[in-house]
């Protein structure tokens, strides 16, 4: 695709879930790049403040456009990989970075065995990631994974430097493959709520109905698990 000036127009375009001119979203973007000058390094702030300051929870799925949206997710104070990235997106957009929503699918995505057993499939559909126009180019950017939660799990945390793409975690501490992306979506100026549902209502339809939380107790347990196979492997 080329870019146009068309193109980066409406990708600075508020919308009903990247609600980049809601008061909360645009305050919240003022206090992250505070001081800082350059569209680069606002941008790389305004990832690094999504990332570790909103928990990704896979329960808190819920696919209105009103509970999709960047305010929501500051509302909540956590979200999943769609929102996250929607999150992101609007705050690069409220600071005049022009952003777009980029969406795969991933198979050995970061699990538990609960969240594994809502999921009629292993593949995780529509995995949400952000496409932030920087010096000139598109950049590719996940924020969905917090720092503790990937320690928790055994993965490296995403980092974002700005320039290189930043889109998945291939393999955990161990070398163990950990994630493969075996379809592109491509990239949007706005969530494509109406493709994404089919496929969540027809694959995820008991993790859409479950309403009782527990992502963090299922994250420490399998953290508590992984440490439990640590020490019994070590040599006396």
């Amino acid at each position: 695709m080329i870019t146009t000036p068309h193109n980066l127009a409406q990708a600075l375009m508020a919308t009903e879930m990247i609600d980049s001119s809601n008061a909360s979203v645009q305050s919240l973007a003022l206090d992250l790049v505070r001081g800082i000058k350059g569209s680069r390094e606002r941008a790389v702030a305004l990832y690094y403040g999504v990332r570790d300051g909103f928990r990704y929870d896979p329960y808190e799925i819920n696919l209105s456009s009103q509970a999709m949206s960047a305010s929501r997710v500051i509302a909540n104070g956590k979200g999943w990989c769609v929102p996250k990235a929607t999150l992101l997106a609007a705050l690069c957009r409220s600071q005049g970075i022009p952003a777009r929503l980029g969406f795969s699918d991933v198979k050995n995505h970061l699990s538990t065995p609960r969240l594994r057993g809502f999921m009629d499939t292993d593949i995780f559909y529509w995995h949400g990631y952000a496409s932030l126009w920087i010096d000139g180019h598109w950049v590719k950017a996940t924020p969905a994974f917090n720092r503790e939660l990937c320690e928790k799990m055994g993965i490296r945390a995403l980092e974002f430097d700005g320039v290189h793409d930043s889109i998945n975690h291939p393999f955990d501490l161990n070398g163990n493959l950990n994630m493969e992306y075996i379809n592109d979506h491509g990239i949007y100026d706005d969530v494509p709520l109406e493709e994404i549902k089919p496929v969540y209502q027809r694959f995820y339809s008991r993790l859409l109905s479950y309403k009782e939380g527990g992502w963090q107790e299922d994250v420490n347990l399998a953290h508590a698990g992984r440490a439990s196979d640590a020490g019994t492997s070590e040599t006396p």
